[in-house]
Parts: structure tokens; C-alpha cells; sequence
């Protein structure tokens, strides 16, 4: 599940630097961008365990602010220059009921995308070329004001739906976001990546945690 998780990861990451004009490459050890990526987003993903850490430099713009997702966790990027800038757990839902209908609705324009966006904090990151790929949905919780109280992506890749970029305005409304982005999801694996309260908020949602990650930043 780590690796499926990983290679939807890869490829939401791929989809995102394409809409900013970057061209990605992926094969059994990586998938990478040999430009830097936009903000949050990681210069390379390794997908696989075993991934020579030179080898994967070797693909990228390794100079300050060069980022790497360590899918496994098993990377020391420490000799060259790089630190780790946070670990988190991946994780996973299974297919299968949900206690109610999702409060989530779907971003279908840009003008919702940019205040989604906005709301998310992403602001230019996300751009509406996004909306027109089949494989991804941006749903947001909307705040009875024509504003977005938080929201989440899906992506279909494979056999798994990753799930990224999840907010909430405040602590009361992540747990809606959550039990939204199941219900949206039900029919498939959900996977995607959370670390601290975050990470609270989505085991509680009925996720569990299978398998550590880390990202180095130069």
C-alpha cells in the first residue's frame, strides 16, 4: 500500500508542475522534475526502498531549497547537505460504508478554485488547468458565506484514490472535512500522507497508519 500510495503521490505531484510548466520523469526508481518544483511540492518522490540517494540527486536541480520525499523513509541525504524537514505517516482507508452522505461539494470553476485556494493558503499554486484532468477532484466544505470553511483534493491514480492538500479553517471543521472526504471516496483505497494533529484527526476519521515517510530539504 506504501508503494501505491507513493506512485498516486508522484503522480498528483507530476500533475501539479505540469500546470506550472514543468515536465516530470518517472521510472522504478523515482519519479522528479529537473527544475524546482513549486512551493510544497518536492523536487523528487522515490518509489521504491533502496533508491541510491546519489542517484536520485543525480535527477534533480540538487542546489539550496532542493527538496526530496523519502517514500520509505530509508534515505540519508544528511552527507549531502540536506536535512530532514519533516516526517509523517502514511495512510490508508479501505473500501466500504460510511456513517452519512459527504458535506464536500466539487470546485468547478476558477473563480471557486481561487477562492479555495485562497482559503487554503495555496493561493497561485493551484491552477485551473487542474480542474479540466479527469483523475482529480478539489471538493471544498463551504462556509454559508460563498467561501470555503476547508477542503481536500482527490486524485485518482491506479488502483487507490490519494488524498492531499486536506484544511480546515478551524479545529471544528477538520472533522468534517475528513468524514466528507471518506464518504466522497468510499468506493475506493484512500491513501495520502498526515503528521501531527492532522494525523489525529484522520485515524480518527478511520485511517490508519502504514508506513513512515520523510522530506529533505537542502
Amino acid at each position: 500500500m506504501i508503494g501505491a500510495a507513493a506512485r498516486d503521490n508522484a503522480a498528483w505531484c507530476d500533475l501539479v508542475c505540469r500546470a506550472h510548466g514543468l515536465t516530470g520523469v518517472t521510472d522504478a526508481d523515482a519519479w522528479s522534475v529537473s527544475r524546482r518544483s513549486p512551493p510544497w511540492y518536492p523536487d523528487a518522490v522515490t518509489l521504491r526502498p533502496g533508491v541510491d540517494p546519489a542517484a536520485v540527486l543525480a535527477r534533480i536541480d540538487d542546489g539550496p531549497g532542493a527538496s526530496v520525499k523519502d517514500s520509505f523513509a530509508d534515505l540519508d541525504l544528511t552527507p549531502h547537505g540536506f536535512r530532514v524537514l519533516f516526517e509523517a505517516t502514511w495512510i490508508h482507508l479501505p473500501p466500504g460504508p460510511t456513517p452519512g452522505a459527504s458535506e464536500l461539494t466539487p470546485v468547478v470553476t476558477s473563480e471557486q478554485l481561487t477562492t479555495w485556494a485562497t482559503a487554503h493558503g495555496g493561493g497561485p499554486l493551484f491552477r485551473a488547468a487542474l480542474l479540466a484532468e479527469p483523475g482529480v477532484r478539489v471538493l471544498g466544505l463551504p462556509d454559508g458565506h460563498g467561501g470555503w470553511a476547508g477542503g481536500a483534493v482527490l486524485h485518482t491514480g491506479g488502483d487507490v484514490v490519494g488524498v492531499s492538500n486536506v484544511f480546515a479553517a478551524d479545529p471544528t471543521a477538520a472533522p468534517r472535512v475528513w468524514a466528507g472526504v471518506c464518504a466522497a471516496g468510499a468506493d475506493r483505497h484512500l491513501v495520502g500522507y498526515e503528521h501531527g494533529g492532522d494525523l489525529a484527526v484522520a485515524v480518527a476519521a478511520g485511517f490508519r497508519g502504514v508506513g513512515p515517510l520523510r522530506v529533505w530539504l537542502r
